[in-house]
């Protein structure tokens, strides 16, 4: 019997399109990049919560630039893609890059969804569904306490594992 732990190689690139390391987390790192979270960016980012509909502190924002994973930092949407949705929650018709966004089927609560979560940390983001508007016809809708915002022409840190190698999962 090997005492080594077995390692599987990933297929999926760690380089998106857009030129985002996506080499996924350790444990250990995202359980230190949580660390400063509040209990609610917790609940909602580790444990596939929902916030509250229309108390989100980007429900409303309407100033330009990206926004971006809360735990990582990877660029998840940018606000030229935001549009008013009437659910309560901020609403994209397109993600910054589709290498950054996971999407997980979801049976929870009697119903079929589509979880997304960040590509990079696994963070819950929200969910996406099939009624959004053109070009795409989608509506990717967001928890605000899952998103850190950044003004157009600052790029958002990049909280890359240091001790990750691209291409393995552990």
């Amino acid at each position: 019997m090997s005492i080594f732990k077995p390692v599987e190689v990933s297929t999926q690139a760690t380089t998106s399109r857009t030129g985002y390391d996506l080499t996924p987390l350790s444990p250990e790192f995202r359980k230190e990049l949580a660390t400063p979270l509040s209990i609610e960016e917790r609940r909602v980012m580790l444990e596939h919560g929902t916030e509250r509909a229309f108390c989100g502190h980007f429900l409303d924002n309407k100033k330009t630039g990206v926004y971006a994973c809360r735990l990582c930092g990877l660029p998840l949407f940018r606000s030229t893609a935001k549009f008013d949705s009437g659910t309560g929650w901020p609403s994209f018709f397109e993600g910054f890059d589709p290498d950054h966004i996971r999407n997980i089927s979801d049976h929870s609560y009697g119903m079929v969804r589509t979880e997304i979560r960040c590509r990079r940390c696994d963070g819950h983001l929200g969910h996406v569904f099939n009624d959004g508007p053109r070009p795409s016809g989608l509506r990717y809708c967001l928890n605000s306490v899952s998103l850190s915002f950044f003004n157009e022409g600052t790029e958002p840190p990049q909280h890359v594992d240091p001790t990750a190698k691209p291409g393995i999962k552990a």
